[in-house]
């Protein structure tokens, strides 16, 4: 098996067992946040699945609260009540912290403001969703079998946000069809990322710096916060031709193997891989719907056959978004 199927597998295995624990790694958070630190200026930041201890998240922004010119930032971490932040679960509380910032810039638990929930903390409560509507901007790595709860949760709060997730969640009914109307789309440091792994689990890929970690694939940043990558146009240079690019079975589209041959020249629909949504530009890109397994409603456009999925030739090929292009010239 490949490194990049393994790296599949592991990701469709948490999913599945809802294995959730997974820590964020700090570069991976500097390369992201290093495209929207504009966008943090005078907010409230909410990192509402996030536990200090261990959260890089929580990390990053008490480090560069001051550099950043934060208002506040909030955390949830549950379960866990005692004076020290870094200390084990050993509680039946959760608690929230308030950070307000450190002349040295340097946090420490004396300038934490830290406060019992009357819950565990999880994010759907009540009391979670009431530090939500304080905050400005969520950032964290939520649950991956709860993403498109969670997702649907951020859109209805009408909050900024910035969350990872499985490139796979493009395809969920519940999330496609905010990235239709523009309400929520992929960042910047798209791909394979390593997380940390609690020290007892069983399902890990090495040891880095004395840590469990485990390597997972396909993992995107999903966000509403706009950054000039988003704008950056895609050059293409590819002319249209009926033998390369052939029409689905049942739908009036034709098929496109890659994003960099996205034909410059054809003004009707096109089938793109779902990698295409890491290129995507809304100034010169319509989003039309998508085909992907036999998911059934999200085409954008009729089926010819009443059959839903983007067959070629009888055969069901692998999940394509559906675009037109915004000008059919170079």
């Amino acid at each position: 098996m490949s490194a990049r199927a393994n790296q599949n597998l592991n990701l469709n295995r948490a999913r599945a067992a809802k294995n959730d624990e997974f820590y964020t790694q700090r570069v991976d958070i500097e390369r992201e946040l290093a495209h929207y630190k504009d966008h943090f200026r005078g907010k409230t930041v909410l990192c509402n699945c996030d536990d200090p201890r261990v959260s890089n998240f929580f990390h990053y922004f008490s480090h560069q609260f001051e550099q950043l010119e934060l208002k506040k930032l909030v955390t949830t971490c549950y379960k866990n009540q005692e004076r020290d932040v870094f200390s084990r679960h050993d509680s039946e509380r959760a608690i929230s912290l308030e950070y307000h910032g450190d002349r040295n810039r340097i946090p420490d638990p004396e300038e934490i403001g830290i406060k019992r929930l009357r819950g565990d903390g999880d994010f759907r409560s009540e009391e979670c969703m009431a530090l939500m509507n304080q905050a400005d901007i969520v950032v964290t790595n939520p649950p991956f079998s709860l993403f498109r709860e969670y997702v649907n949760q951020l859109i209805e709060s009408g909050k900024k946000f910035l969350i990872l997730g499985s490139m796979n969640a493009i395809t969920y009914k519940e999330v496609f069809r905010h990235v239709m109307v523009d309400k929520i789309w992929l960042g910047v440091n798209n791909g394979a990322k390593k997380f940390g792994v609690p020290d007892n689990a069983e399902k890990f890929s090495g040891i880095e710096n004395g840590k469990k970690i485990i390597n997972m694939g396909n993992v995107g940043w999903y966000t509403n916060l706009d950054v000039a990558k988003r704008h950056e146009k895609l050059v293409l240079y590819k002319k249209y031709s009926v033998d390369e690019y052939p029409k689905f079975d049942n739908y009036d589209a034709i098929n496109v193997d890659k994003t960099k041959g996205i034909p410059v020249d054809y003004a009707g629909v096109m089938g793109v891989p779902i990698s295409f949504l890491d290129k995507y530009n809304p100034d010169q890109f319509e989003i039309i719907g998508l085909a992907a397994g036999n998911i059934q409603g999200l085409a954008g456009i009729p089926s010819s056959i009443g059959k839903d999925g983007p067959y070629i030739n009888g055969k069901l090929k692998y999940g394509r978004i559906f675009i037109r292009h915004k000008q059919t010239s170079p």
